[in-house]
């Protein structure tokens, strides 16, 4: 019954984070291409959860702050979400091939989500360069709109959320490779 209560807060919050959306600095809308095109940047940054997530392996808590001063691509996942596994792997190329200093991919295994299964997935798919962190009871999730499964959200080096794309996307493409490129030229 609770979940039911809810729905519209959380249609309000999808609605409102769309709203928001509409507007996408120009050098940034002329690199979407294909499925990027789905990548909605704003107009203006928004701030972003401070609630604390799980590191991978119970080392601890973490949050967002954690990682400013550097461009970030958050994505939000779940073991058992199709698309997840689809790009999951082209999110890692994305990994492998801008970070350091000034990129860094952050993956949140949201909800219900084992350690086990976590590495079960990430074994099953060859990824070893991306972090298991878990947001198990959704608060980061939940602070910042994601209805859905996968969302992805660019963070700015001020850990200010810059853009959002809802549902997967060829992270590994071109398009997705120009824009993480431009973007870290940018700041």
């Amino acid at each position: 019954m609770r979940l039911f209560r809810l729905i519209p807060l959380y249609m309000a919050l999808a609605l409102g984070a769309n709203a928001s959306l509409a507007a996408e600095p120009a050098e940034i809308s002329a690199l979407r291409d294909g499925s990027m095109k789905k990548l909605i940047v704003h107009a203006e940054a928004k701030p972003v959860s401070q609630a604390q997530f799980q590191l991978e392996d119970d080392s601890g808590t973490g949050s967002l702050s954690d990682y400013k001063g550097k461009i970030v691509l958050l994505n939000f996942w779940a073991t058992w979400c199709a698309p997840c596994r689809k790009e999951m792997p082209q999110i890692a190329e994305l990994q492998e091939e801008f970070g350091g200093e000034d990129f860094e991919v952050l993956t949140l295994a949201t909800g219900r989500n084992s350690p086990a299964g976590i590495k079960k997935f990430f074994e099953e798919n060859g990824i070893d360069n991306l972090p298991r962190h878990q947001d198990p009871r959704q608060a980061v999730a939940r602070e910042m709109g994601v209805i859905g499964l996968p969302i992805t959200v660019l963070l700015d080096r001020d850990g200010q959320e810059i853009g959002r794309l809802i549902g997967d996307a060829e992270w590994n493409s071109d398009s997705a490779k120009s824009i993480i490129s431009a973007l870290i030229a940018s700041e």
